[in-house]
């Protein structure tokens, strides 16, 4: 029997994921998934990028977020499989080397997401209660999440929807603090329209929208759930767009409520900045309560980001990108099990290798580059139609995220050159896995005829 014979085999025998996840679980995942490490940790860190007028960042990375998820709205509901973007990219483009560097590059933002998340939760807000190693903290922790992601899909997400309502509590708890203390006078609320010094306002906001752009990825995770939802074309294009909607609003009001409680100098040095903008406007806060919180914000974050990149390696399988064995579902749990040991593997070598700046950054960076990728590719696919019913985005919003996102990529955003590095060390392990895989399955199943049909 060929490697490609086997492959289609298993692909055959492998049992049908379980469809579990309906409209309100599917919103909870989007903005649970946005919702978290991004803004509970790097609030101050793209402030000391911008100034006090953060929240522009913040809404233009909102922006770019929303013209992107037309397209993957658009996507997932014409061709609604686990594989993502990589599928996506293979339709559109029909190049194996492009479809397997997409589908290893979204896995990998998903792992430097839980891996940022999983340093966040064993650093300052953790130190409220105790003082442990970092590193033990971080890799225990991922070890913990791939115990839940195994035990499957809908515990998983059902404990998502908790998890999300304990972080957005911590938001309002903030939003809420602010307005209290603008009523009573706390604050310098004119510091929302104040620049950081030497720095032009353009320049400034894109170079803190390519940071803050970390705390709004999350929504393209929610395509790979495609295979565990219900309706996909009548349950995305609403969960997508309020979702999004949502967590773009509150980012805007904590920014704005940070920058003018906190000066900016202790904001920008703060690895906590929430915890500082509470202290500051409400002093008898219990701290220990909203470092709960935050850590429970970054759990579920961690959660998600390692949920979807273990389903992106089973789509990937079942696609025949890579080896069949990575689809493998456990007969009981339902659940992709070696996906779900391998990418733990891989988080826990991020974690040993970056810290939360560069994780959070190479983030952003992947998957702008990932999101210009599927931009056009939404373009190119609507030379292909098919017969059943799908959302379909206005042609002017494609082309307006090409542009968007390949620039918030490029250096000319002002992008620290240390992401660089660690994404082209990713991709350079993305390319050896590459050869590797057309050893192991053969060029048989590499050819995009019998991909794109599905053989």
């Amino acid at each position: 029997m060929t490697a490609g014979a086997a492959a289609r085999e298993s692909a055959i025998e492998q049992p049908e994921l379980r469809r579990v996840i309906g409209p309100r679980l599917l919103l909870f995942f989007v903005i649970g998934d946005i919702l978290g490490t991004g803004i509970y940790a790097l609030t101050g860190k793209v402030a000391g990028e911008v100034g006090g007028a953060a929240w522009m960042s913040f809404a233009l990375s909102f922006v770019v977020a929303l013209l992107t998820a037309t397209s993957y709205v658009e996507l997932v509901t014409k061709y609604p499989k686990a594989a993502g973007a990589a599928l996506y990219t293979h339709r559109a483009f029909a190049i194996p080397f492009l479809t397997f560097l997409v589908a290893f590059t979204v896995m990998a933002s998903g792992l430097t997401s839980a891996s940022a998340a999983s340093k966040a939760f064993a650093g300052d807000y953790l130190a409220q209660f105790i003082q442990l190693p970092t590193l033990v903290v971080a890799i225990g922790f991922i070890l913990v999440l791939a115990a839940v992601n195994f035990r499957g899909v809908g515990e998983s997400v059902k404990a998502n929807v908790v998890l999300t309502l304990i972080e957005l509590t911590g938001l309002l708890i903030v939003i809420g603090v602010g307005i209290l203390a603008f009523v009573q006078g706390i604050g310098e609320p004119g510091r929302a329209l104040q620049f950081r010094d030497g720095v032009s306002p353009l320049g400034g906001v894109v170079s803190g929208a390519a940071l803050a752009f970390f705390a709004m990825v999350g929504f393209e995770d929610s395509v790979n759930m495609a295979e565990e939802t219900t309706d996909p074309p009548r349950v995305f294009p609403p969960a997508l767009f309020i979702g999004i909607t949502v967590t773009g609003v509150i980012y805007i009001l904590v920014a704005i409520i940070a920058t003018m409680l906190v000066p900016i100098p202790t904001l920008a040095e703060s690895t906590g900045p929430l915890l500082e903008v509470v202290k500051a406007g409400s002093p008898n806060f219990p701290l220990a309560l909203f470092a709960v919180i935050a850590l429970f914000a970054v759990t579920n974050s961690a959660l998600i980001n390692m949920l979807m990149a273990s389903r992106l390696v089973y789509g990937m399988s079942r696609e025949r990108i890579i080896p069949a064995a990575l689809g493998t579902v456990h007969l009981s749990r339902r659940t992709p099990w070696i996906a779900i040991i391998f990418t733990t593997l891989l988080a826990i070598g991020l974690i040993a290798f970056a810290d939360l700046t560069a994780l959070g950054g190479t983030t952003a960076l992947l998957l702008l580059c990932v999101f210009t990728v599927v931009n056009a590719a939404v373009l190119v696919l609507r030379r292909k139609p098919v017969e059943h019913r799908h959302y379909r985005a206005p042609t002017l919003l494609p082309i307006l995220g090409i542009v968007s996102c390949a620039y918030l990529a490029s250096p000319l955003s002002g992008r620290d050159i240390t992401q660089y590095g660690v994404a082209g060390i990713l991709l350079a392990i993305g390319i050896m896995l590459w050869f590797v895989n057309r050893l192991l399955v053969g060029r048989e199943d590499l050819d995009p005829a019998k991909l794109a049909k599905g053989e």
